[in-house]
């Protein structure tokens, strides 16, 4: 096994991890650390959805198992997202403008990452039915449409309306990505996708950071220094999408 594949199972554990700890699956992270490994976007997509399926689901469980999650938050958001996913993922973009979407959405990652929380300054406020609904289903064409599950977005915006707190977010999120992801793959099967032969390896690496990174989560770990290396490194893949 060659080095650089070392660093890359290396950095899709840490991926993994990092975003588990926070009720992501990591899609934007492996996209944007297969973009540094000259992936084609044929194999991106569906290797990013496989690998959040895997990765938001265990971080679900463990939220759940905590106590977080809250069904009456989560399901307008769901029922909008999943048909709008699925939509996304028969959708075939050019490569050049796939790349320039990817790059923005990776911000929000950053954000997420640097930890700007959005923290709620007063009590938490009521959620409204027809802004969920419209909020899931624009974050459910894009998941399938770039491939990711969409918590990138859903959790910022859950914070700054002040719907709920952080911990009743991840575990929204973590959900909502697991159903994005299903719905999006399910698109890009009826299309044809494309994966690589290490998928089966990644997947099983994913699963051990994921794990692991969830459990942390669930139990209010934190790492700010990994943390921020991972949102260097999402910048620095932002940057080279734009501009490359």
């Amino acid at each position: 096994m060659s080095a650089s594949l070392l660093l890359f199972y290396f950095f899709l554990f840490v991926i993994a991890f990092l975003y588990s700890t926070v009720g992501h699956g990591g899609a934007s992270g492996y996209l944007a650390l297969m973009a540094f490994f000259s992936f084609v976007p044929e194999t991106m997509r569906s290797t990013a959805l496989l690998l959040n399926i895997v990765v938001s689901f265990i971080a679900f469980v463990q939220y759940y198992r905590n106590g977080h999650f809250v069904w009456t938050l989560f399901w307008p958001f769901a029922l909008a997202s999943v048909p709008a996913a699925f939509i996304g993922g028969l959708i075939t973009i050019d490569a050049g403008l796939y790349k320039k979407i990817l790059a923005v959405l990776l911000l929000f990652s950053v954000i997420r990452l640097l930890g700007v929380e959005f923290r709620a300054k007063h009590l938490i406020a009521k959620q409204q039915l027809l802004l969920s609904l419209f909020i899931g289903a624009l974050i459910g064409l894009f998941s399938g449409l770039i491939g990711i599950g969409g918590g990138i977005i859903l959790s910022p915006v859950i914070l700054l309306l002040h719907w709920a707190d952080m911990k009743k977010t991840a575990a929204v999120s973590a959900l909502f990505i697991f159903v994005n992801s299903v719905a999006g793959l399910g698109g890009l099967f009826i299309q044809g996708f494309a994966y690589k032969s290490e998928t089966a390896l990644m997947i099983i690496i994913a699963v051990l950071g994921g794990s692991l990174g969830a459990y942390f989560g669930a139990k209010k770990f934190e790492n700010a220094l990994l943390n921020k290396f991972l949102a260097l490194v999402l910048i620095l893949a932002s940057v080279k999408l734009l501009f490359t």
